[in-house]
C-alpha cells in the first residue's frame, strides 16, 4: 500500500452553501434546508424529523442536492466544536438544499480519489483536530473551505482508498440500518399509545361509555399527585452545588439537556462527576422508572431511566420526575408526557425570552389522564417488549460504532491494511 502526505486541497474542491431566505421557512414544504445539526458528531447524515426546516421559496440553480453528494460542516454552535469539519452524505435526490454553513465537496478532475474515502477522512481525529485548531470564534466556531483544504493528511493509492472506504462503510450501513429500525419501533409505541389513550380505541372500548370526553372509570389527576413524596418532581442541582471543577473524565454520568436525544440518553459527550460527589448530592441520583426531562431550551426532551441508566445523575438543566408505581406506570406516564395535549400544556408553562426555562413548580398543575391500572399494565407489557428491542439495537449500534472508531484511525494512517 502506497501512501503520500499531502493536503486535502490536492484532491477536492469545496463550495459554499446558499443563504436561503428565512421568510420562506415553513414547517411543511417540498424541500429540507440542511443545517450542521444534520450531521452526527462522529459523522453521517442525521434526519431531524419534525424539526427539519422546510423551504417554499425559489431554489437557485446548483443548490438542490443529489443522492451521494458529500457535505462538510463549517459552523458549529457548540464551543467544543464536536461536529465542526465533520461530513455526511445525502441519502435522497431532490429533497435537500445546500445551505450556508455547509460545504459541498467535489473531487477534482483527473485525481485518483474516492469520495467514500474522503467522507471517512473528514471524520478522523487528526483532521478534526486541525480544523478545531484553526477555527475562529469562541462560542460559535467557524472554519472555511480554504482552512479545510489546507489540512495535511496521508492518502493511499486509489485501490486502497476504495478498500478502506468499503470496510468502514460496512459498519456505517449496519449502524444506519439499526437507526431506521429503532425509529420504526419508537413510532410503533407512539401509535399504540395514541390508538388506546388518545383515540380511546383500547381493548374493550366498545363496552365503555364516554362521559365528559373521558371513558368511564378513567380520571384526570395532577402530576404531583402521581409522584413519590414531596420531591417527586425535582430540578437538578444549582450551580453553587455543582461546579465546573467537579467534573471528571470518569465517574457517574451527569445528564444534561444536550444528552437527551431521540427520547434516550446519549453518552457520546456526557459529563461525569466522582462517585463521592454524586453521593453527596444523592437526591439527584436517578433510579429505574424515573423520567429525566430537559427544562431549558427545547422543552419536551425526555428519557425514561432503565437498567443501563440506573444511578445516572440529573444535571442542572434537567428535571427528575419520579412516578409512584402504585399510582401510575412509569412507561405510561413517559408516553403521556409526550402526547400532544400534555406536551403542549407543559411547553406553555415555560418562561424566558432568550431561552425557555421550566421550573419544578411549573409542573404542579399539569393534568394527567389516568387509564385504569389493567389498561396501563397491558400497554406497558406490549410497549415494554418493543422498548427492549430498541435497547438491544441501540446497544448493538454502540458496539459497532466503537469497533468502527477503533478501526478508523488505524486504517486511515496505514497501520492496518485491508
Amino acid at each position: 500500500m502506497s501512501w503520500v502526505e499531502t493536503t486535502i486541497g490536492e484532491f477536492v474542491e469545496i463550495k459554499h452553501g446558499f443563504a436561503f431566505k428565512g421568510e420562506f421557512f415553513r414547517n411543511d414544504g417540498e424541500y429540507v434546508v440542511l443545517t450542521p445539526g444534520n450531521c452526527h458528531n462522529d459523522g453521517g447524515f442525521k434526519a431531524k424529523g419534525d424539526k427539519e426546516k422546510r423551504y417554499t421559496g425559489e431554489v437557485p440553480k446548483g443548490y438542490l442536492l443529489k443522492k451521494g453528494d458529500l457535505l462538510v460542516v463549517m459552523t458549529d454552535l457548540v464551543g467544543t466544536a464536536p461536529v465542526l469539519g465533520g461530513s455526511f452524505v445525502i441519502p435522497e435526490d431532490n429533497i435537500y438544499l445546500h445551505n450556508q454553513r455547509l460545504g459541498l465537496v467535489t473531487l477534482k478532475e483527473g485525481v485518483e480519489a474516492d469520495k467514500g474515502f474522503f467522507y471517512h477522512l473528514f471524520n478522523t481525529h487528526d483532521y478534526r483536530g486541525q480544523i478545531r485548531g484553526s477555527a475562529s470564534g469562541a462560542t460559535v466556531r467557524h472554519t472555511s473551505p480554504n482552512r479545510i483544504l489546507a489540512c495535511r493528511v496521508k492518502v493511499p493509492d486509489l485501490a486502497s482508498q476504495k478498500r478502506i472506504a468499503s470496510a468502514l462503510s460496512a459498519y456505517d450501513e449496519l449502524i444506519e440500518n439499526n437507526r431506521r429500525r429503532i425509529a420504526l419501533l419508537e413510532e410503533a409505541v407512539r401509535l399504540l399509545y395514541r390508538e388506546w389513550f388518545v383515540h380511546f380505541r383500547f381493548p374493550g372500548h366498545e363496552h365503555v361509555k364516554i362521559i365528559d370526553g373521558v371513558p368511564e372509570g378513567w380520571s384526570i389527576r395532577l402530576l404531583p399527585e402521581l409522584c413519590v413524596g414531596k420531591n417527586g418532581i425535582q430540578t437538578g442541582p444549582f450551580g453553587s452545588q455543582l461546579h465546573q471543577s467537579d467534573y471528571t473524565f470518569e465517574g457517574v454520568p451527569v445528564v444534561m439537556p444536550k444528552d437527551l436525544k431521540g427520547f434516550r440518553i446519549s453518552t457520546d459527550t456526557i459529563a461525569r462527576i466522582p462517585e463521592e460527589k454524586a453521593h453527596e448530592l444523592g437526591r439527584h441520583v436517578m433510579s429505574v422508572g424515573d423520567i429525566v426531562y430537559g427544562r431549558r431550551g427545547d422543552i419536551g426532551r425526555r428519557a425514561l431511566i432503565g437498567e443501563p441508566e440506573d444511578g445516572f445523575f440529573c444535571g442542572t438543566g434537567c428535571l427528575r420526575i419520579r412516578p409512584d408505581a402504585n399510582k401510575i406506570r412509569p412507561l405510561y406516564l413517559f408516553e403521556t408526557l409526550g402526547s400532544a395535549s400534555t406536551a403542549g400544556f407543559i411547553a406553555n408553562q415555560a418562561r424566558g425570552s432568550t431561552m425557555l426555562n421550566l421550573s419544578a413548580g411549573a409542573l404542579k398543575n399539569v393534568p394527567i389522564l389516568c387509564a385504569p391500572n389493567h389498561l396501563q399494565t397491558d400497554f406497558v407489557d406490549l410497549a415494554g417488549t418493543i422498548r427492549k428491542q430498541i435497547e438491544i439495537l441501540a446497544s448493538q449500534s454502540d458496539q459497532l460504532a466503537r469497533a468502527r472508531d477503533l478501526l478508523l484511525p488505524r486504517l486511515m494512517d496505514g497501520r492496518l491494511e485491508v
